[in-house]
């Protein structure tokens, strides 16, 4: 398992990969070797690294797609190959739906299920050049598989995206393997604006069964495995990271024993 977990000599993009989440994700790769390119429209004021091994970022607006297709090109020419790529980047405000603008509301769907779909293609062409093909992991979230209130878009466009991973991993086999992992909540530098203070963030994972939030290294490790060779004949499936769940709204409301 040690042996199919080294990514040393491979080759990984990810889109958000300077912050948050994605900076989990980041770290993890690096730790195990891989060299990582990260893009988002901001530098971060510290690059995500593992000891010596640091990630190399570039600015790239994700909702552009020749901005894209211009990034991935230049991966490819500067280290020959692309082996990974976690489309990570991703998000939204909250938004009434009754009076959200549709401007607003496409955009929303462009950062969270076109430009995984556009980043998906460009690496693809790379990868199934590539003797040893590559692999694909699309972060969703929770919101694709229960209501979102509050961010309606945003959770159509995670729905969207887990069923064009299943969709891709059929087009694409057999040298790419796509997989999504639905993410739950994550304690991240930002929590604070989602959860409140310190004890609004612990009523909220006294509600999750694990009783604590993910970390990001959480979703990283998910990440390494996904797209190693010990998960070589997964493909198209989701991985659902929550800690077992939220409780059904019924439980708290009922008067019974």
């Amino acid at each position: 398992m040690q042996t199919s977990l080294d990514y040393n000599a491979k080759i990984v993009i990810v889109t958000g990969g300077g912050k948050g989440v994605g900076r989990g994700i980041s770290e993890r790769f690096l730790s195990r070797g891989a060299t990582v390119v990260i893009c988002g429209r901001n530098q971060p004021e510290q690059l995500p690294h593992a000891g010596e091994n640091q990630a190399i970022f570039h600015s790239v607006d994700v909702r552009d797609a020749d901005a894209i297709f211009a990034f991935v090109d230049h991966v490819a020419t500067t280290y020959g190959r692309i082996d990974v790529l976690v489309n990570n980047a991703g998000g939204a405000p909250a938004a009434d739906a009754a009076t959200v603008s549709p401007r607003f509301s496409e955009s929303i769907i462009r950062l969270n299920l076109l430009a995984p779909l556009n980043f998906s293609q460009a690496c693809n062409t790379v990868m199934q050049k590539q003797a040893s093909g590559g692999a694909i992991v699309n972060i969703a979230s929770v919101s694709a598989v229960r209501p979102s209130p509050g961010t309606a878009a945003y959770g159509a466009a995670k729905a969207g995206l887990v069923n064009l991973t299943s969709s891709l991993a059929v087009e694409w086999a057999p040298k790419v393997r796509t997989n999504a992992i639905i993410a739950g909540l994550i304690r991240t530098e930002q929590a604070h604006l989602h959860y409140g203070d310190e004890a609004g963030i612990r009523a909220v994972a006294d509600t999750i069964p694990l009783g604590r939030l993910a970390l990001p290294e959480d979703i990283g490790d998910a990440c390494v495995f996904l797209a190693s060779d010990a998960a070589s004949y997964i493909s198209g499936s989701t991985l659902t990271l929550h800690g077992g769940g939220e409780k059904p709204a019924y439980l708290s409301a009922a008067n019974t024993e």
